[in-house]
């Protein structure tokens, strides 16, 4: 049985479709969740609490970390490192091997790409809980008690996904015919990782005995575009002018006194005012996939925006 503990998220959603696709018997698990077509049983559990997460991971082989939570420092602090001590209290007594699906966080402003050598150097409240996090993962498969894996991605991109800083500033705005927005710098490269790479990768990963007690980058193209091509390119698909503005510092500071999740993405602007490189090159020597290239990824986004804003009306 594989578990998917958050599920409904972006990558959960395109998991689900593989996992049913390929006939697989797996299990949600999410404070209020949704059963799909092809899932084995949905489970409503907390999974801040450790024995209704020990009853939702019972019988799994396998354990998918999905969980997303508000976006807010303080909560993090509070409420990661129980889901995290849960999790991995469950997997030991179900004999489950668990994937966390983590970002990149912990390393904080890199100069160069990212790799999975990159050591951890958080310059972020949330950035220092993730490096917390994916620390004591590691310290479990070093030291032999639990077989594990840290799947990394960039920031992501995707169809049908209403997250991720892209399709929120610029496909969605685009669709309805709205000026995008960027944020800080418009000129420099901006790495994607495409949801649809990213949930395939955890299929191929659980499923190569190989690449267990490793962090990996999930596939992600290399050489991204800078803002202002990402832009372009998603304008040209959805039929409109790329027409955009750029966020800046100042800008964002005002709008976060009355909006907390800007005010909450404020500390992370740092990835946005120089390159963010990610490279998945490891991943792509040993399963032959270095990401859907870009052009093909904001064709299928841009399709599923114009689609829903077609529905809505």
């Amino acid at each position: 049985m594989i578990t998917i503990l958050g599920a409904g998220g972006a990558i959960g959603n395109e998991l689900v479709k593989l996992l049913s696709a390929r006939k697989q018997s797996f299990r949600l698990v999410g404070r209020n969740p949704r059963n799909v077509v092809g899932a084995t049983e949905a489970i409503s559990a907390d999974i801040a609490d450790r024995e209704q997460t020990i009853r939702a991971v019972a019988g799994s082989s396998i354990v998918h970390l999905l969980v997303g939570l508000k976006y807010d420092h303080k909560l993090w602090a509070g409420m990661w490192p129980r889901i995290m001590a849960n999790t991995v209290e469950a997997c030991k007594r179900a004999g489950a091997k668990l994937i966390f699906f983590d970002n990149v966080y912990m390393y904080g402003k890199v100069s160069g790409p990212m790799t999975e050598e990159t050591p951890f150097n958080p310059c972020s409240k949330k950035g220092e809980i993730r490096a917390k996090l994916a620390t004591s993962l590691i310290n479990e498969w070093k030291s032999g008690t639990l077989i594990s894996m840290i799947a990394r991605a960039a920031d992501f991109y995707g169809p049908d996904t209403r997250n991720g800083v892209p399709n929120i500033l610029v496909f969605e705005a685009l669709a309805k015919n709205r000026k995008a927005s960027w944020l800080v710098n418009d000129s420099v490269p901006h790495t994607y990782t495409y949801t649809v790479d990213a949930a395939q990768s955890l299929v191929t990963l659980a499923e190569s005995e190989s690449s267990w007690n490793q962090t990996w980058h999930v596939p992600t193209t290399p050489n991204p575009p800078t803002g202002k091509e990402f832009i372009a390119m998603a304008a040209k698909e959805l039929g409109v002018a790329p027409k955009y503005r750029v966020l800046s510092r100042p800008m964002l500071c005002l709008a976060g006194l009355f909006d907390s999740t800007i005010r909450e993405s404020y500390e992370m602007l740092y990835q946005s005012d120089s390159p963010y490189l990610f490279d998945s090159s490891k991943y792509a020597s040993a399963f032959g996939f270095s990401g859907t290239p870009y052009p093909e990824g904001i064709r299928a986004t841009a399709a599923s925006f114009r689609k829903a804003t077609s529905l809505a009306k």
